[in-house]
């Protein structure tokens, strides 16, 4: 589901890297990751929605070629992130 502007306002200044930084890959990573744990919630109560399941599959992939493309640019920024946001086990 979509954001709502006060929490899309909070992850943006926990997670930018400049002042004006809206865009940054960790940025992006920590946006994404929000709206899938918030869909995974919505598929425990809507089990037959698959619109928004290739939806959710779309979101993931994206996410994932930002953590990949993330820990070819900086891995040490890699780990942070992924332990902030605590997406491996």
């Amino acid at each position: 589901m979509a954001l709502v502007k006060t929490k899309k306002k909070e992850i943006i200044t926990k997670y930018k890297i400049t002042k004006t930084d809206t865009g940054s890959d960790e940025v992006q990573i920590a946006l994404l990751t929000e709206r899938i744990n918030g869909l995974s919630e919505h598929f425990g109560k809507n089990v037959k929605d698959h619109h928004s399941r290739y939806g959710l599959i779309k979101m993931v992939s994206r996410r994932k070629r930002l953590l990949k493309h993330l820990n070819s640019e900086s891995p040490e920024k890699y780990q942070k992130i992924i332990a902030a946001l605590d997406l491996r086990k």
